[in-house]
């Protein structure tokens, strides 16, 4: 008996996906991003101005 190691080609959905151009901008973007920052600091600082109340 041979004992080889069958190998299979790896499938497209083992591979992570790829993101767009436009996804890469969006992410990269320092006007957006700091938009996203601004929200979710006021989103914070509703919850904590609320249990302080």
């Amino acid at each position: 008996m041979s004992t080889e190691k069958i190998i299979r080609a790896y499938k497209d959905e083992f591979y992570p996906p790829v993101p767009t151009r436009a996804t890469q901008r969006r992410r990269t973007n320092f006007l957006l991003q700091a938009f996203h920052f601004l929200r979710l600091n006021f989103k914070i600082m509703r919850i904590v101005v609320k249990g302080h109340s």
